[in-house]
C-alpha cells in the first residue's frame, strides 16, 4: 500500500511554505496553503537578486503541475530551464552533471564530492519541509516538462512560420483584438530588423499592417516568403486615400522586402523556420493530453530577437485563450521570469499591448498570469494595479519599496502602507510578504525547499545534454492514394453527361507530370440519435482509381478520404500541359450513377460517428472533439466540479460549524457565570459559619436555639456552595465535548473534500465510446464525377 499524502495535499491548494514569525525568525508548523483559484486574478513578485524569487516561482510551478495545470515559462535568463532537473532516488551521479565546479572548488571539494554533498543537502532540506522522493515522483507523473529554444537546435526549436498564419475565428471576430494582433505581429518583425516603427507614423509599419490586415481578412496564412512577394506587388492600390505608389514607391518597397530576404536567407535565421510550431494548445499539452510546462529559454538571443519571440507567443496565446470557453477555475499559467522592459510605464514595446490585454481579460478564461521583476519602479503602473497576489521579497532601495507600495495601496482593498512598511522591513532571505486580496491581511512566510535542484543558469551545450532524446510530437502526415503514373497520352473524350473536374496543383510543373483518372465522391451524412440527444453531420469526400469502369468500376471502401476538400477550388480546365493515363474501361452517365449508388451504400455501411463518454462526470465529447482535447475538457470540468463541490461543502460545514462555534461562546459564558455563582456561595458560607461560631464562642459559654439556627443555615450554605461547584463541572464536560465535536466536524469537512477530489480525477479514466450509424435516408450524395488528379513522372501524388 502506498503511504499516505501529506497534510498539505489539498485540492487546489498550493503548499508554499510556512508563516514566519518576524520576532523570533523562526516559521510555524502549519503549512501555508495558497488557493490555485486566486491565480486567476494574476500574481507579481518583486525582490532583489538573492531574495530567493526565483525558488519561490519555481515552488509555484512545481505546485501548479502537480494539479494537472499547464504553463508557459519564458526563461529570460536561464535559471527556469532546473524544473527539468529532479532526482527523486537523490543518487549523486544525477546530481553530478549539473553541479558547479566552481563552487565545488571553493568548497575544498572535488566535483564528485560536491555532488554527493548536493545530494545529501537536497533530500535533507525536502525533508525538513514534509517533501520526500514519492512527491518528486508525483510530480514527475503529473505533468511533462520541454524546453524550447528559439533560434537554436540545443533544446526544441520553434518554427516561427505559422505565427503569420490567419488569426483564429474568435480573433477575427473581436475587431480590438485584431487591430491588436496586427499591429504587435508588424512591431514585432520590424524590431527584429530593427527598425523602430511607430504604428502611427512609421510608413514600413502602415504598409506592413495593412497586408497582414488583407491576408488575414481574407483568411490567408502569410510567411516571410510570401510577405516579401508582397511587398513588391501588393495587392493593394491604396493606402488611405493615397495612391499605393505615392504613399510608399515600389524602389523603397524594394529596399524593405530585401532586407527581408536578407533575414530570411541568413543562415542563423534557419532555424528560426524549423521545428515545432509555435502552437500554444500543442505546447501546453501533449498529443495524449498531459498537461505539459513549456519553457522557451530565451537566454541566448539578443534584445530585438527576445522581443520578437515573446510578442509573437502572446499573441499565439490571446488567440488560444480566446477559442477556450469561460472558466473560474485555473487552466493555465504563463510566467515570465523577469518583466523589466516588456512593460513599461511609458513606451509601448510589442509586448505591452498583449500583456496589457492579458491581465484584463484572461481571468475569465481561467488563464493567470505571474511576473517576476527586481525593478518594480520601470513596471506600468496599471499593470500593478491590476495584480490580485503579491508576493514581496527584499527590496534594493526605498525607490522600489515606495512603487510596490503605491501599486499596493491603490489596489482595492489594498493594506494600510504604514502596516505593509513594517512588514516589508529585514525581510530575510527566502522570506516573502504574501498580501492576496481575497484573503483578509498579508501574511509573512518562508518558501519551502524547492524539489527541482537549483543548480542555476544552464548553457545550451546543458540543455541539450538535458533534452538529448526528447522530441517533438510526431506530425502526422497523410499517406497519399497510389497514383498511376501518366502514360504520355491525351485527354480522352467522353460524354457531355460525365462530369470532370481537375484538383488542384500546388508548386510548379515538372517535366513528366501529367494527370491520373480518379472516381470523386463528395457528400454530406447525417446522424442522428435522439435518445442520446447527438445530432451532427459531416461532409465526406472520397478518392478511387477507376480499375474497371464497365463492372463496379470503383471500390469506394479502399478510397483515400480527403481532408479539408473544399468544391469551389476544383478546377474545369487543366493548370498545365501533360498527358493523361488509361480509363479502365468506359466512363459514361450510367457507370456514373452506379458509382453513386454504391457510394451512398458504401457510406451507409462503413460510417459511424463515435464520441467519447466520460463515465464519472457523464460528459460526451463534442462532434469532431479529439480524445486529447477532450480529456482537456475534462480536466477542466472535473476542476470546476471538484471547486464547486469544495465550495458547497464548506457552505454545508460552515453552517454547522457557525451553529457550534454559537453554542461554545454561550456555553463559555454560562461557564464564568456559573464559577461566579460557585465563588460567591463558598464565600458567603464560610462567612457565616465562622461569624456564628465566634458569637458563639465570644457572646456566650452555651450554644442557644438561634445560634444552633444560624449555624444549621451556614451549613446549608455550604452545601449549596458544593453543589455550584458540581455544576461548573458540568458545564466545563459540556464545552469540552462542543470542541470535540467541532474538531470532528473539521476532520469530516477535510475528508469530504478529500473525497470530492478523488472522486472527480479523471485523469486516468478510461472513456467509453458512444457510436452513431446514418439512416440510409440521412445520406446526401453531392458530387460523383471523374477527377484529374496531377501526379509526378514517379506516379507521385502532386495534387491539394
Amino acid at each position: 500500500m502506498s503511504s499516505p499524502l501529506p497534510a498539505y495535499e489539498k485540492l487546489g491548494a498550493f503548499y508554499l511554505g510556512r508563516p514566519y514569525d518576524a520576532t523570533t525568525k523562526e516559521t510555524e508548523p502549519t503549512p501555508l496553503l495558497y488557493d490555485a483559484k486566486d491565480l486567476t486574478t494574476h500574481a507579481m513578485c518583486v525582490g532583489m537578486t538573492g531574495s530567493g524569487k526565483t525558488g519561490l516561482c519555481i515552488t509555484v510551478l512545481e505546485e501548479a503541475a502537480l494539479d494537472g495545470v499547464p504553463a508557459l515559462v519564458v526563461d529570460l535568463k536561464g535559471d527556469l530551464t532546473n524544473l527539468m532537473l529532479r532526482f527523486p532516488d537523490f543518487k549523486p551521479e544525477d546530481f553530478r552533471p549539473w553541479v558547479d565546479e566552481d563552487a565545488a572548488r571553493r568548497k575544498g571539494a572535488t566535483p564528485d564530492e560536491f555532488a554527493a554533498q548536493q545530494a545529501e543537502l537536497w533530500k535533507n532540506g525536502l525533508a525538513s519541509w514534509d517533501q520526500d522522493g514519492d512527491r518528486i515522483r508525483r510530480l514527475q507523473a503529473a505533468a511533462e516538462v520541454a524546453i524550447y529554444t528559439p533560434g537554436s537546435e540545443a533544446g526544441l526549436p520553434v518554427s516561427i512560420l505559422a505565427s503569420f498564419a490567419a488569426p483564429s475565428a474568435a480573433v477575427k471576430a473581436d475587431p480590438d483584438a485584431l487591430r491588436e494582433r496586427i499591429s504587435t505581429t508588424a512591431s514585432s518583425l520590424l524590431g527584429l530588423l530593427g527598425i523602430d516603427a511607430d504604428p502611427l507614423k512609421s510608413r514600413e509599419h502602415i504598409l506592413l499592417a495593412t497586408l497582414f490586415d488583407d491576408a488575414w481578412g481574407r483568411g490567408e496564412d502569410l510567411d516571410l516568403a510570401s510577405l516579401i512577394q508582397r511587398l513588391q506587388a501588393p495587392p493593394i492600390d491604396k493606402i488611405g486615400v493615397l495612391p499605393l505608389e505615392s504613399f510608399y514607391p515600389a524602389k523603397d518597397r524594394f529596399e524593405l522586402a530585401m532586407t527581408l530576404n536578407n533575414l530570411l536567407a541568413a543562415p542563423s535565421f534557419q532555424s528560426w523556420l524549423t521545428g515545432a510550431p509555435l502552437d500554444v494548445d500543442q505546447m501546453l499539452y501533449g498529443a495524449d493530453g498531459k498537461p505539459r510546462v513549456a519553457i522557451f529559454s530565451l537566454a541566448h538571443l539578443g534584445d530585438a530577437e527576445r522581443m520578437f519571440f515573446l510578442s509573437l507567443l502572446l499573441n499565439q496565446t490571446l488567440s488560444w485563450m480566446r477559442g477556450r470557453p469561460g472558466t473560474g477555475s485555473l487552466r493555465a499559467l504563463l510566467y515570465i521570469d523577469e518583466i523589466f522592459g516588456y512593460l513599461p510605464p511609458v513606451a509601448n514595446p510589442p509586448s505591452k499591448a498583449p500583456l496589457l490585454t492579458l491581465l484584463k481579460q484572461a481571468r475569465a478564461f481561467g488563464v493567470g498570469l505571474l511576473l517576476a521583476t527586481q525593478n518594480p519602479v520601470d513596471l506600468d503602473y496599471k499593470a500593478l494595479s491590476n495584480m490580485g497576489t503579491w508576493f514581496l521579497g527584499r527590496l534594493q532601495t526605498e525607490r522600489d519599496k515606495a512603487r510596490v507600495l503605491d501599486g499596493l495601496v491603490a489596489a482595492q482593498g489594498g493594506p494600510k502602507r504604514a502596516d505593509l512598511e513594517r512588514l516589508l522591513s529585514g525581510l530575510a532571505k527566502r522570506v516573502f510578504l504574501l498580501h492576496n486580496v481575497h484573503e483578509a491581511a498579508p501574511v509573512l512566510f518562508q518558501v519551502r525547499w524547492a524539489m527541482s535542484y537549483l543548480c542555476g543558469p544552464l548553457t545550451l551545450p546543458q540543455i541539450k545534454t538535458l533534452m538529448a532524446g526528447h522530441t517533438q510530437d510526431a506530425a502526422v502526415v497523410p499517406a497519399n492514394a497510389a497514383a498511376a503514373a501518366s502514360d504520355g497520352k491525351a485527354r480522352p473524350v467522353l460524354p457531355p453527361d460525365v462530369p470532370q473536374h481537375f484538383l488542384p496543383f500546388t508548386g510548379r510543373p515538372e517535366e513528366g507530370m501529367g494527370y491520373a483518372p480518379r472516381a470523386l465522391g463528395y457528400a454530406r451524412v447525417h446522424f442522428v440519435d435522439r435518445r442520446k440527444a447527438i445530432e451532427t453531420s459531416e461532409t465526406v469526400a472520397l478518392l478511387a482509381p477507376i480499375t474497371d469502369a464497365g463492372k463496379s468500376g470503383v471500390d469506394w471502401y479502399e478510397a483515400e478520404e480527403m481532408e479539408s476538400f473544399d468544391p469551389e477550388r476544383l478546377e474545369s480546365e487543366a493548370e498545365f500541359d501533360g498527358s493523361y493515363g488509361d480509363l479502365a474501361g468506359t466512363v459514361d452517365g450510367k457507370a456514373l450513377k452506379r458509382w453513386e449508388k454504391e457510394l451512398a451504400d458504401a457510406l451507409y455501411r462503413s460510417r459511424t460517428f463515435e464520441l467519447f463518454k466520460s463515465p464519472s462526470l457523464g460528459l460526451t465529447s463534442r462532434p469532431g472533439e479529439s480524445e486529447r482535447d477532450f480529456r482537456i475538457r475534462l480536466g477542466d470540468a472535473s476542476r470546476e466540479a471538484a471547486d464547486a463541490e469544495k465550495e458547497k461543502l464548506r457552505e454545508k460545514y460552515g453552517k454547522l460549524d457557525a451553529r457550534l462555534e454559537e453554542k461554545i461562546r454561550k456555553t463559555m459564558q454560562r461557564l464564568e457565570k456559573e464559577k461566579e455563582q460557585a465563588k460567591g456561595e463558598k464565600l458567603q458560607s464560610f462567612l457565616k459559619v465562622g461569624t456564628t461560631l465566634l458569637g458563639a464562642f465570644m457572646g456566650r459559654k452555651t450554644l442557644s436555639k438561634t445560634n444552633l439556627s444560624k449555624a444549621g443555615t451556614a451549613m446549608r450554605g455550604v452545601g449549596r456552595a458544593f453543589k455550584e461547584g458540581q455544576d461548573v463541572d458540568r458545564v466545563e464536560d459540556d464545552l469540552e465535548t462542543l470542541q470535540t465535536q467541532r474538531e470532528e466536524l473539521h476532520r469530516e469537512l477535510e475528508a469530504e473534500i478529500q473525497e470530492a477530489a478523488d472522486r472527480l480525477n479523471v485523469t486516468d479514466e478510461g472513456l467509453e465510446t458512444v457510436a452513431v450509424k446514418p439512416r440510409k435516408s440521412d445520406i446526401d450524395v453531392r458530387l460523383v464525377a471523374l477527377a484529374w488528379a496531377p501526379v509526378r513522372a514517379n506516379g507521385e501524388a502532386a495534387w491539394q
